[in-house]
């Protein structure tokens, strides 16, 4: 078997289309959207609704603000669109279509932070199976995959304004790692909680980590943990115990699929 695996697709369309070329199936292990491209101001869905000087300053709060400061920077850049979550959604539903219209058949999916998994049944296709907090049997490996990021404990999900990332509240993610059984193979979006592996080393901060994860791979020991989320990791990989947990990589940028094979 050999499997393919994406995360942080960021809108990459050209490169998700090309992304099963030798491989037997996908995992696209979250964050298709193109919000914020701090490469390009220009770019994202940021950029081309608000401008690339908004696009660019948010991408200056995110990395230096104050607690609370990008929240209140984007609701004052939000607040000179008439209707923006309509906006939004619309911008996000196109991407949306683009991509899943290239995933090929049999193509598994979990959702990031920077995804609308309520979207999702809209544009997914009859070969896209979505397994988030689920155990799936692929080529005769138990696979559990756990999408979206989860919040920090005791930090509730925030409600209101035009676009809310995917963030879980910290018991109902450990709930969907807690429903994970003799798991060979992990695949998620965000990584184990081994400060190595979330800490970005552009941006200078931690990502927020999977809670739970160590503890499931400690007790299943599967082969390999793999995920995505932190786009320039201090290390891409580490192990625990026999457990290879792996970055499979900031997609966007790279276009190439980290390969797997069993």
């Amino acid at each position: 078997m050999r499997v393919h695996v994406v995360s942080d697709v960021h809108g990459n369309v050209e490169a998700l289309a090309r992304a099963a070329d030798g491989a037997d199936a996908v995992f696209v292990l979250g964050d298709l959207i193109d919000f914020v491209d701090y490469r390009n101001p220009e770019g994202g869905i940021l950029g081309r609704v608000l401008g690339p000087e908004v696009s660019r300053r948010f991408g200056e709060v995110r990395s230096a603000g104050g607690p609370g400061e990008l929240r209140e920077f984007a609701r004052r850049a939000w607040a000179r669109i008439p209707d923006p979550a309509a906006v939004i959604e619309e911008a996000i539903a196109e991407q949306y279509e683009a991509m899943f219209a290239v995933l090929p058949d049999p193509t598994w999916a979990i959702p990031g932070n920077v995804d609308v998994p309520d979207l999702w049944p809209a544009h997914v296709r009859p070969g896209t199976r979505v397994p988030d907090g689920e155990v799936v049997e692929i080529g005769g490996l138990r696979v559990g995959f756990v999408g979206g990021v989860p919040l920090p404990p005791g930090v509730p999900a925030r409600t209101g304004g035009p676009w809310r990332p995917h963030l879980v509240p910290a018991e109902d993610y450990l709930a969907a790692v807690g429903k994970l059984t003799d798991v060979a193979l992990l695949c998620t979006h965000a990584p184990p909680a081994v400060p190595a592996l979330y800490y970005d080393v552009v941006t200078r901060r931690r990502e927020l980590p999977g809670q739970g994860l160590v503890e499931l791979i400690e007790r299943d020991r599967p082969r390999a943990a793999l995920f995505g989320h932190v786009h320039q990791p201090l290390a891409p990989r580490a192990r625990l115990g026999p457990t290879e947990c792996v970055n499979v990589g900031h997609f966007r940028k790279t276009g190439e699929p980290y390969v797997l094979r069993w």
